[in-house]
């Protein structure tokens, strides 16, 4: 406790000195923290926003599975057969140890309209297979989900998301009553519970009705359809994924060797590639930090090593009345470290607010980096040894008669 009492009023009485030092440990350490805080913070957010798929499901799509794919991207893949609903029953009979199966199509930038009110031109309309629901881990918060005999029997029922829900029905209970999408008359049997919005963009602006009845409405072939597919538990999920790549080529005749013309998307498949995409702004932000963290490092041994200059005649008394080597070297050691930990702590610091507050903007969730704080004081404990070494040893091999003379 003694030895930190005099390494913290060291720093206090050369504060300019010690303020300028401590500067370079901020700059180093902030760079790492901001960028790993939006990083985790956009992570977080992308995942929150990606497991709209159930627990141990995949989707197999036309197009592949792309963050950053635009027009160009998608050209590429647009002359490829859709999946029809003759490939999805023939998929559901050919695939072993599923635990559910479902398929679903979507029509995008409808009006849903009931009575005087009306929603903006954006909403999406589905239409699902019966499992639809727990395959993409929509969970009823008021009425019921479609079944086997509305599908069966093409019924125009829907269930829709809970903003359509706030917005048409703000004092009456949406269940039983008829809304009317495209012309077609529509009755509400369930409300979804609310999921809130990712990046601002919801993800409760939908409704979705049975297969058949969106067959009905919109036409059989026009829209590649998705199949979702669970698995029993996490052991077997890669073995379906395989499994059902496999079934995919073999009804779709892709020959061997070339590459698969559909897509397999899942929640882990989606993390990998934010990761990729991730990667390269960590490892420039650990490479402005290290040069960040190098300066500073030669700043604190300037600084020790005047330190070590101004406080000559004081390590000659303290060796004079008893004091050790071991004793002058930790004492100066400790002061390296101790400014190093201040400048780190301070860069945490702002990093952590600097990196959510950048994420705010997005709507993101706030985050903390836990794992790149822990390195982040690790990193400032490793610079004040790595360059309060020498100072301190330094001072601790200084003659006492010597340094009782010095002026």
């Amino acid at each position: 406790m003694e030895i930190l009492k005099v390494a913290l009023d060291s720093i206090r009485s050369n504060k300019l000195r010690s303020s300028l030092t401590i500067l370079g440990i901020v700059v180093g350490i902030f760079s790492i923290i901001s960028i790993s805080t939006i990083i985790t913070v956009l992570q977080e957010t992308i995942e929150q926003g990606v497991s709209s798929l159930g627990q141990n499901t995949f989707q197999i799509q036309k197009f592949p599975v792309q963050i950053n794919m635009g027009a160009p991207h998608r050209n590429r893949f647009r002359n490829r057969k859709d999946i029809t609903y003759d490939d999805f029953k023939r998929f559901e009979m050919k695939i072993k140890n599923a635990k559910n199966v479902a398929a679903e199509r979507w029509e995008r930038g409808k009006v849903v309209k009931y009575r005087g009110e009306e929603t903006n031109p954006n909403v999406s309309i589905g239409g699902g297979t019966f499992g639809v629901f727990i395959n993409n881990n929509w969970n009823i918060a008021e009425g019921r989900e479609f079944n086997e005999r509305d599908i069966e029997r093409s019924e125009k029922v829907v269930v829709i998301g809970a903003e359509i829900a706030e917005k048409l029905f703000k004092n009456i209970s949406p269940l039983g009553q008829t809304i009317r999408v495209d012309n077609f008359n529509l009755r509400v049997i369930g409300v979804l519970e609310k999921k809130g919005a990712t990046f601002g963009q919801s993800q409760d602006n939908f409704i979705i009705v049975p297969f058949s009845s969106f067959e009905s409405m919109y036409g059989k072939y026009d829209q590649s359809l998705n199949i979702t597919v669970m698995s029993f538990s996490e052991d077997d999920y890669d073995e379906l994924i395989e499994q059902a790549t496999g079934i995919m080529r073999t009804l779709r005749k892709v020959p061997p060797g070339e590459e698969d013309d559909f897509g397999i998307y899942s929640n882990k498949s989606i993390m990998e590639q934010i990761n990729d995409i991730t990667s390269g702004a960590r490892i420039g932000s650990i490479a402005v930090a290290l040069i960040a963290l190098l300066a500073a490092g030669v700043g604190i041994m300037n600084i020790m090593l005047v330190s070590v200059t101004e406080r000559t005649r004081e390590i000659g008394i303290r060796k004079a009345i008893g004091a050790k080597k071991s004793n002058i070297l930790i004492q100066f050691l400790s002061e390296a470290v101790v400014l190093s930990l201040v400048g780190g702590v301070i860069g945490i610091i702002l990093g952590v607010i600097a990196g959510n507050l950048a994420g705010s903007f997005l709507e993101a969730t706030a985050a903390i980096p836990i794992l790149w704080v822990i390195i982040g004081i690790l990193l400032c404990v490793l610079v004040g040894v790595g360059f309060g070494t020498y100072p301190a040893y330094k001072a601790a091999n200084l003659d006492p008669i010597e340094a009782l003379r010095y002026e």
